[in-house]
């Protein structure tokens, strides 16, 4: 007899995302396991900053207010609950959480996962290994009905449940990689189901579903969402989410090395969207760990510039500001940056529309240096600046800003516990074979699409991208619907014609990874976000929209691919 689907479900995708999704996901439709994410590497540093303040946090404290509703829904309907919103104190949430189902009167079992916590090195504020999903099936087959993780990676509050369910081992290689890309689809909430999506245009996104998972014994699932959520779930956002924060075909986990150019997609029914074919390797040796720690002292003044003149005025300010600075008692700081961006028009019938952003960004180690003198110049000036000066909020004292920093650490070294319902301890072993990570030879490609007409046309008027941050590094994910397409962009977009369409790339290192079975490139820019986005050194410091920069960009596009293309609903 074939085992049931286990339906899993997800309510966070971040620190701070919709509140009510835990209610909805518990009452729009039947699930069996509620998984939350909202770890990430800046939440890791929020988190620490929380942690100095008061030793008893350092967790996501939204979760638990959450849970004031959803632990007596989720006991109504047999649903366990998975959230990695311990943080850097899983402990502390589990007992919190504990002392929340005896006040409402809910009997509910509460476990968590410790053993991500490694030592904090001098001048860093944290420091976790990012655990696998055994020690959650353990947790699980303990009998848990909450289970409370720390830093654990986001596809594994998906595979742990699966492994519970399903009895697998640490050896179902294929089965646990299936369901390592069913999490990673989850993981980011609604960018499953339309958020953040290229092809946006046709479909009612204002408030999407959250996204779930049936997972089948053999590793294959379908993403899908409750019946009459908004929202849709295709293969286009199916695959733009594969894309997200990832890199080559090997996508490296504590469980599993999950290839993704093994994944097959397939459209089954509305919003259902069927993934299997995944094979799995053993996982490397290591653990990934990251670090935050505070890299020094940041702040911004962004000036408006309008109507004429607009590069004398930057100029002007610049120059007025590099004098200020130079007679401060603190010096200019150690990083001053400068960029305008000419969002003016000419002739504007607005006033808004007539102006252009100069924006300041000052950093050093002195928060002096960044702080009132920077603030006290910014001010000084406005009577002597510019004509029409003014800047889009007062001048603040500066903030500190966090730096990521991701190391490997032998996985023997690190302590993965499961502490069950009733306190027992359980050490998780760590897998017996491994397997060191190397990239995969390049695929062939497709053969070239037969020249022909081209027109100039912007990128996206056939193509989808989604793109996102790891520390320092920025990822481009870019698919296309057809066959045609495909073998026209594997050929036309290199690493070279990337960075002319993205000037920002061409000094840095950018490597290419090819996966024809989801029609995609996958681009890694090494450095573009400098040391990560906590230190916001880039006015998109986390790289959400370097995808549909890269779409807006004009090229020359096959007529024949601009006339067919079945891109759902997109324009110039």
């Amino acid at each position: 007899m074939t085992a049931a689907p286990l339906r899993i479900g997800n309510a966070s995708g971040f620190y701070g995302d919709r509140f009510d999704a835990v209610r909805e996901m518990l009452t729009d439709g039947p699930l069996d396991i509620l998984t939350g994410d909202y770890l990430a590497e800046l939440t890791m540093l929020i988190l620490g900053r929380s942690r100095l303040k008061d030793p008893a946090r350092g967790y996501a404290t939204t979760f638990l207010q959450q849970l004031e509703e959803g632990l007596g829904l989720a006991h109504e309907r047999g649903v366990k609950i998975v959230a990695n919103a311990g943080g850097l104190n899983p402990a502390a949430l589990a007992g919190a959480v504990a002392e929340l189902a005896r006040k409402v009167g809910v009997p509910v079992r509460v476990a968590h996962v410790e053993g991500d916590s490694l030592p904090v090195p001098d001048g860093f504020l944290t420091a976790n290994a990012y655990l696998g999903g055994h020690g959650i099936a353990a947790c699980l087959r303990a009998g848990a009905d909450v289970v409370i993780t720390g830093r654990v990676t986001d596809a594994a509050l998906v595979t742990g449940p699966a492994a519970a369910h399903f009895g697998w081992g640490p050896d179902d290689h294929d089965a646990l990689a299936g369901a390592v890309v069913a999490g990673h689809v989850l993981e980011c909430g609604t960018q499953a189901t339309g958020g953040n999506y290229s092809f946006f245009r046709g479909h009612d996104i204002r408030r999407p579903g959250f996204p779930l998972a049936e997972i089948h014994a053999d590793g294959s699932s379908v993403i899908t969402k409750h019946d009459g959520t908004g929202g849709f779930v295709d293969v286009g956002t199916v695959t733009a989410q594969l894309l997200y924060e990832t890199g080559g075909a090997r996508y490296a986990g504590p469980d599993v090395t999950a290839r993704l150019d093994t994944v097959s997609l397939t459209q089954d029914g509305p919003d259902r969207v069927r993934i299997s074919g995944v094979r799995g390797e053993a996982p490397p040796p290591t653990l990934k760990a990251g670090l935050t720690r505070l890299g020094g002292w940041r702040n911004e003044v962004v000036f408006v510039l309008t109507g004429l003149d607009i590069e004398a005025k930057a100029q002007l300010v610049q120059d007025q500001f590099a004098q200020a600075l130079t007679r401060s008692r603190t010096g200019p700081p150690d990083e001053v940056r400068w960029e305008l961006a000419r969002t003016d028009r000419a002739d504007a019938d607005t006033e808004e529309t007539a102006g252009a952003l100069l924006r300041l960004v000052v950093r050093d180690q002195d928060p002096e240096a960044v702080g009132r003198s920077v603030s006290g110049a910014a001010i000084e000036l406005a009577l002597g600046s510019y004509p029409g000066f003014h800047v889009t909020a007062p001048p603040g004292k500066g903030a500190p800003y966090g730096v990521f920093e991701a190391r490997y650490v032998p996985a023997e070294d690190v302590a993965h516990v499961a502490v069950g319902p009733d306190g027992r301890r359980e050490r998780v072993a760590t897998p017996v074979r491994t397997k060191a990570l190397e990239e995969v030879d390049e695929p062939a490609l497709p053969e070239p699409l037969a020249a022909g007409l081209t027109q100039h046309a912007p990128l996206g008027r056939i193509a989808g991208a989604r793109s996102g941050d790891k520390g320092g590094d920025a990822n481009i994910g870019i698919w296309v619907s057809t066959d045609d397409a495909w073998r026209w962009l594997a050929h036309e977009l290199t690493v070279e014609r990337l960075q002319e369409l993205l000037p920002e790339t061409a000094e840095l290192t950018v490597v290419r990874h090819v996966l024809p079975n989801l029609r995609a490139l996958n681009f890694v820019v090494h450095g573009l976000l400098g040391e990560g986005v906590a230190a916001q050194a880039r006015f998109d410091p986390q790289a959400k929209a370097v995808g549909e920069w890269l779409r807006s960009r004009h090229l020359p596009i096959p007529v024949t691919l601009l006339e067919t293309t079945d891109a759902p609903e997109a324009h110039a």
